[in-house]
This record gives structure tokens, C-alpha cells and sequence, in this order.
């Protein structure tokens, strides 16, 4: 048997008329004409089947010896291997095990592999080598694939169901010179020509609401997002997320229209509502509860925070409470009773449920409560103890803002180090006048990966940050 070369010249193209599943569901004598990738290769004697994949999925392909001749045979079977690209040509056919096949006529060699793919039955099972060489994952797992495809019907989906009630997708800095919109630490990097250092967007909140005091009353966005913390199986430091605002809403208009649009969504892209998460069943159809914030801590734990409205009690009731955590050393009200939420109350969160009326020190650019003053109105989508969607009514006075601004900026002289930045920018446009409006941010890695059961939000991020290899 000859040996293939080493190299070979790549083709500046191929013509095809038909993909995978086009050939599977042809008639038997039906011509086709395709390219792909070969995943498997197996000659017996005068006979060649091989397994082909493009972007459909896969199909089976064949070769006769009696049929091509004995020397494109021998050219064939021996010139091409796995992970070769080819494009072929010929007639569809069943074989005697009922495998639907296309008898080749005509090969040629589009471009060779020159690194061998993993093995064809175990494909790649390292979660290490999935990650950092995704082309090998797709390839060999078609699960991954499937939770690819599945996300991009999903922002597919969300996207048409934004745009029946008249929202305008547009875009917003993603260099900024506050890092504002969220708590969060953020990334820094200089600009060169203007000689600046900005931040990564931790969020496009202030753009968008500023594009709605424009006179664009529903916007949304769908992007990239950058927070510099820590990375776990629920967290990404680059991770994608929505975020809409409409003018003349409050936050329990957006709690309807959040819950519709994943059903909706759920539906178009999975053709239900009722989804397996890593063998716990969820509900997305049944209702979903409505959470007090406050109340909860209160069960979770004795400590009442409509009455304790400052840091040094809490932190003496919480070390009462706690002794031995280290929740009572957060820097601030704010971090601290977002610690306790998360330690006690979260973890009892499962089945889908709006979390509602947080404190307002945990929102810094929501609307106050009417009857409460203490508190913001406010709404979280929780699920399988994942903080799916934030959203609420928008602060829209500007001495307000400001004020919330100036604590935040107290908070971080304190030591929290995830708080807000003054936009002198975003004030003044506040001033100029915005109209009522709510806007929400929800996880599209999230919700990618509770409806697709991935446990980690790395499965449904094409490429995910890794260290590099070697580190």
C-alpha cells in the first residue's frame, strides 16, 4: 500500500447540491453532490464505506471496486484518511442493514488533516481538551454539538419575540470610562490613542437607558459582558447576556413578560416547558412563586433586615448567628446581606420562582418602593439555585442616583471592592429627564445551560477563557 503524501494543495472550492440529511431522506437513485469531513474510513477488500460530516450530521458514503474502476480505487482507498475533507458525488442507496448510503462516483481530496482526530468511538471525553480544542469536541461529540445548536435557536427566538412587541436591538460601548450597571470588579485596559484607561462593560444598563431617554422607548441588547471574579461551574468572567429597557413599564410588567418570553422560547427552541437539569426535574409551566427577600433571610437565619438598616448591627448579628463563617466580615450592608441571601436562603431555591423586593442598598440604580422606602422594586428569576434574570423598576431621579452613587463610592472606600462608579455622563442625562421605565438582564450562558443540561457554563461557551497550557 502506497503511502499518502504529507501535504497536499487545498481546493479552492467544491459545489455541492445536497447536504447529509438531504441524502438520508432522498429517494433510493436519487444524484447528490457533497462535501464534508470523514470521520470514518473503513476498506474491505473491493469495498470502501466511510462516514462523512458537514453541517447537517453524518451520512454514510461507499465505494465499489467494480464500480470506479481499479485504479480511482486503489487512489482513493489509499490516498484518503480520517479527518481528510472530500467532496463527493454519486447516487443514493439503502444497504441490506438498512443504513441509507450514497454509492460514490466521483471523490476528490479538499484539504488533508495532518494531526490525527481522537479516537472515532471514544471522541473526546477530556473536559480539559474539550474546552480548549472545541473543533475536536464538536466533531467527536454530537451532544455538543446539539447544545450549540440549541443555543443559537434560543437567541434566535428570543430575538423575534423582542421584536413582535417593538423593541429595537442596538449596540453600546463595550470600553468604558465607568464600570457601572452592576457590582461587580471589573477589567481594566488602556487606550492608546486617547492615552486613557477604560473598563471592560460589566454592563450596558446606563447606555441603553440613556438611548430610552433619547426617545428610543424599547431597546435591548445582546452581548458580550466581562466581570473580573472568580470562575466556577455558574460563573464566567466573559459570559453573554440581554439586557432590555422599556419606557412606561414597571418591574411587575417585566416579571409577565420575562416568564412568557421562556416559555415562549422554550417551546420554539425545545418543544416544551418542562425540562431534566442533572436529574432534577423543572417546571417552567407550573407557577412560579413570588419570594420576599427580607422575609426569606428572616426564616433562613432570625435576622430581621427591615428592622437591623445598618452595617455594624448586622455584622454583630450576623456573628452571633454565624460564628464561625466569614460572612460577618464583608465590608459593607450591602455585600453583607447579599452573602447571607447566598449562603442560607439560595441553596433552597429549585423549582422556578421570582425572588422580589430586595433592599436598596443591593440595587443601587433601582426605583425605591412606594410603601417602603427601604427597600426597591425589584425581581429575580431563580432557578435551580441560579440567579437567571434581574430585573426591575428603573431610578429615574437624578438626586437619587446621584446619592446612590456617592454610597457606593463609601462603600468601596470601606473595602468592597464590587461597587459602583459616579457617571457624571449618565446623571446628566437624567436630568435632562427619562420617563418610568424597567429594564432586566438575564444569562444567556444560564439559561443555554439549564435548558440544554450542561453542568458547566463552559459546555455551552464555544471558546471559554482557559489558563494557557503549561501554566
Amino acid at each position: 500500500m502506497s503511502t499518502p503524501p504529507t501535504s497536499f494543495p487545498p481546493a479552492g472550492g467544491y459545489q455541492t447540491n445536497a447536504v447529509a440529511t438531504d441524502v438520508k431522506q432522498a429517494s433510493d437513485g436519487t444524484k447528490a453532490r457533497l462535501a464534508g469531513r470523514v470521520l470514518l474510513w473503513r476498506v474491505m477488500g473491493g469495498l470502501l464505506f466511510a462516514t462523512l460530516i458537514d453541517r447537517s450530521g453524518t451520512v454514510q458514503i461507499s465505494l465499489r471496486r467494480d464500480e470506479v474502476g481499479e485504479k480511482r480505487f486503489a487512489t482513493w482507498s489509499e490516498g484518503v484518511r480520517r479527518g481528510d475533507f472530500v467532496g463527493v458525488s454519486g447516487e443514493k442507496y439503502v444497504t441490506r442493514k438498512g443504513e441509507p448510503t450514497l454509492a460514490v462516483a466521483e471523490l476528490e481530496i479538499l484539504n488533508r488533516a495532518q494531526r490525527p482526530l481522537p479516537d472515532k468511538w471514544v471522541g473526546v471525553s477530556n473536559p480539559e481538551v474539550r474546552y480548549r480544542r472545541r473543533y475536536l469536541d464538536l466533531l467527536g461529540n454530537p451532544e455538543s454539538r446539539s447544545r450549540f445548536e440549541a443555543r443559537s435557536r434560543l437567541i434566535t427566538a428570543i430575538r423575534n419575540f423582542l421584536d413582535e412587541l417593538d423593541f429595537l436591538e442596538i449596540e453600546t460601548p463595550i470600553l468604558q470610562h465607568a464600570a457601572s450597571g452592576a457590582a461587580a470588579r471589573p477589567f481594566i485596559t488602556h487606550h492608546n490613542a486617547l492615552n486613557e484607561d477604560f473598563y471592560l462593560r460589566i454592563a450596558p444598563e446606563t447606555y441603553l437607558k440613556r438611548a430610552v431617554a433619547g426617545g428610543m422607548e424599547r431597546v435591548y441588547e445582546l452581548g458580550r459582558l466581562f466581570r473580573n471574579e472568580g470562575m466556577d461551574s455558574s460563573h464566567l468572567q466573559e459570559f453573554t447576556s440581554l439586557e432590555w429597557y422599556a419606557a412606561y413599564w414597571d418591574y411587575r410588567d417585566n416579571m409577565r413578560v420575562v416568564r412568557d418570553m421562556i416559555l415562549t422560547v422554550m417551546e420554539k427552541a425545545l418543544g416544551t416547558t418542562k425540562i431534566t437539569y442533572q436529574g432534577v426535574v423543572l417546571d417552567f409551566g407550573a407557577e412560579w412563586p413570588e419570594v420576599d427577600f427580607r422575609e426569606a433571610v428572616f426564616d433562613h437565619t432570625g435576622i430581621d433586615l427591615t428592622t437591623v438598616r445598618d452595617v455594624a448591627t448586622l455584622r454583630e448579628r450576623v456573628r452571633e448567628a454565624y460564628p464561625n463563617s466569614d460572612i460577618g466580615e464583608a465590608p459593607s450592608y450591602a455585600a453583607m446581606a447579599d452573602t447571607l441571601y447566598k449562603r442560607t436562603v439560595r441553596p433552597t431555591l429549585i423549582q422556578p420562582c421570582f425572588l422580589v423586593h430586595h433592599p436598596v442598598e443591593l440595587a443601587p440604580l433601582a426605583r425605591r418602593s412606594d410603601n417602603d422606602s427601604t427597600r426597591v422594586d425589584m425581581f429575580q428569576v431563580v432557578v435551580n439555585t441560579w440567579e437567571l434574570v434581574k430585573g426591575y423598576s428603573e431610578l429615574v431621579d437624578p438626586v437619587d442616583q446621584r446619592n446612590r452613587f456617592i454610597e457606593q463610592q463609601q462603600m468601596q472606600a470601606a473595602g468592597d471592592e464590587e461597587t459602583m462608579m459616579i457617571e457624571e455622563d449618565f446623571i446628566e442625562a437624567m436630568e435632562f429627564g427619562m420617563p418610568p421605565m424597567s429594564g432586566i438582564g438575564i444569562g444567556i450562558d444560564r439559561l443555554t445551560a439549564l435548558l440544554t443540561d450542561a453542568p458547566n457554563l463552559r459546555d455551552v461557551v464555544l471558546f471559554p477563557s482557559m489558563r494557557r497550557e503549561g501554566d
